[in-house]
């Protein structure tokens, strides 16, 4: 068979082609509203025009502090400006953006700046401390070949300086003093290949260790401008920052808003009341968020929310499938809700539940009951499938007919960073495979039916039921132990320990054993992941001695939701 011709010859050159980058954006937005606001965060606010300098004083600083090409700088801090101009400022100089999520303890976070190779950390006043013991534990575990990073403290306005004067006096140098060392007019300088890391963010996965997934400028590009497309964003929308922008990069939204030359409100702390507060005062017209800040929205004492909502506010979530109740109650308060759903890997969201005109004229339960399927693919996205385990084969969209999501297309990550075998495994049979388990409706659109892998997401946050298994196994009094979600009022999903004691202690009082091992949890690992319920009894197995975690789920399901902490 003869080789596939064009109808010419015509070759690229400088005048036609050029590599795709979200940080051309930047440069668009600075140029075309440079005086419309890009960045409000309590009494501090920027112009897209200071933005772009402030980018590029970010770029140049690091330049001068040898940070290039194939350097990473790891970001560890909440949703502060500096997070926000680090998502330029550190590609703009040619180096990968590792943002940190400040929920993980200083354990889980030495073992991410180690396998980044971190040249250096930027830290929030905040979790200066975490990052001060995390550096402590990469440190011991170098064996010697420990290169300490530059550290920079983010000092915020809106708290106590007292933290940043301890970090000073620890060597560390003040953000904006970093950042006024730079050149305001430096020349960056765009990737000439967009396959290349534009940044790295760690997902727990089901294994040991974390995995850091590797995404690149051509993906960042397309899913900026799908987030505009498939939400309907409009050119100066005013985005509310409710969603970490350490989960995967804001989900890309951060080069969305200077795709739109939106305005990004910087909130450092998600509570009801400064989401009302935010949208009656600051014009907010967007947010994203987990299923349980919805919650928290829907559920909130009347003294905090100002309602009716002065406009229509858009609204995107994903996680945990929303419950249709939430959908509903956010509706009727004058919420747009557009569930989505994504992963890690594949740049955030990546599907999205489009609404059909014809669902307006049927009842709100129908509705939210439609609403909370994950739907179709992202305008980005080239190929979405369920396909039978077995086979690799699409399922047929019967809607009952379970297999995996599989994904494949240019929001689809490079790779897991120096895991070849998570990679083969990922990307077996030219997919990406999610381990989502899930059904194809008659209409083409998916919904989940259970998680592979028995990830837990408990507020938006993948917990590895592994992970928190190993650390439990460390408690003296347990023999063996299985963990696995239980519904949750507040987070939607928290982990549930099943355990079968060593067999001295099973006249144990088990209501204190239950409590001194949630106790020993919160020492070993992140809060979030700390099961909050402990059932006591031998574990379901099968012949050949395998723990029968389907039997757990179905136990943890009728035990009923974790009731919201009062706390």
């Amino acid at each position: 068979m003869a080789p596939e011709r064009d109808i010419d010859d015509l070759p690229r050159n400088k005048a036609n082609y050029t590599a795709l980058t979200p940080l051309w954006f930047l440069e668009r937005a600075a140029t075309v509203f440079p005086n419309r606001k890009s960045l409000i965060h309590g009494s501090v606010e920027y112009t897209w025009h200071q933005t772009y300098r402030r980018c590029r004083q970010l770029a140049s600083a690091l330049t001068k502090n040898s940070v290039t090409f194939g350097s990473t700088v790891a970001v560890i801090a909440p949703n502060v400006p500096a997070m926000y101009e680090a998502h330029f400022g550190i590609p703009m100089s040619g180096a990968v953006i590792n943002a940190v999520n400040v929920r993980l303890n200083a354990q889980t976070i030495a073992f991410l700046l180690g396998h980044c190779a971190a040249s250096i950390v930027m830290v929030d006043q905040e979790y200066f401390p975490l990052a001060e013991e995390a550096l402590k534990v990469w440190e011991n575990n170098s064996k010697g070949n420990f290169n300490a990073p530059l550290l920079i403290v983010i000092a915020d306005k809106n708290c106590d300086p007292m933290p940043v004067q301890y970090a000073l006096e620890k060597g560390a140098i003040e953000y904006e003093k970093f950042v006024e060392s730079g050149d305001p007019d430096f020349t960056w300088k765009a990737p000439e290949d967009e396959w290349q890391t534009i940044a790295l963010g760690y997902t727990s996965g089901t294994t040991a260790s974390p995995k850091g997934v590797v995404l690149h400028h051509r993906g960042a590009y397309i899913m900026a401008m799908s987030n505009a497309v498939v939400w309907s964003m409009p050119e100066g929308a005013v985005y509310l920052w409710t969603l970490p922008l350490f989960h995967c990069n804001g989900w890309c939204f951060v080069w969305t808003l200077a795709t739109i030359c939106g305005t990004n409100i910087c909130l450092r702390q998600v509570t009801a009341k400064a989401v009302y507060s935010a949208i009656a005062h600051l014009g907010v017209t967007h947010f994203s968020a987990a299923p349980v800040v919805l919650n928290t929205i829907v559920n909130a004492p009347k003294e905090e929310t100002i309602l009716p909502l002065p406009r229509l506010v858009h609204v995107s979530t994903a996680g945990a499938s929303p419950p249709p109740s939430v959908l509903a109650a956010m509706s009727q308060r004058g919420f747009r809700v557009l569930h989505t759903y994504g992963l890690s890997e594949t740049y955030g969201p990546s599907t999205l539940c489009t609404w059909k005109p014809e669902w307006d004229l049927l009842p709100l339960d129908v509705q939210a009951r439609l609403q909370a399927r994950q739907g179709v693919r992202y305008v980005g996205l080239e190929h979405l499938d369920v396909v039978s385990t077995n086979n690799m084969k699409p399922v047929p969209a019967d809607g009952k007919t379970i297999g995996e999501i599989v994904f494949r297309g240019n929001i689809v990550m490079k790779g897991y960073l120096k895991n070849p075998k998570a990679n083969e495994e990922a990307f077996a049979g030219g997919w990406y495979h999610s381990g989502d388990l899930a059904v194809k409706h008659p209409d083409g659109y998916i919904e989940i039916k259970d998680r592979s892998k028995d990830i837990i997401i408990s507020g938006g946050e993948n917990i590895s039921s592994v992970e928190v298994e190993n650390n439990l196994y460390l408690h003296p009094a347990i023999l063996e132990v299985s963990v696995v979600a239980r519904p949750d009022e507040q987070w939607g999903e928290s982990p549930c320990a099943f355990v079968t004691l060593k067999p001295d202690l099973k006249e144990t009082d088990q209501r204190k054993l239950a409590d001194d091992i949630i106790n020993f949890s919160r020492s070993k690992m992140p809060k979030f992941w700390v099961p909050k319920s402990v059932v006591f009894g031998p574990l379901p197995k099968t012949a050949t001695g395998k723990i029968q975690k389907h039997v757990l789920r179905t136990k943890a399901k009728e035990m009923g939701p974790m009731k919201k902490s009062r706390l």
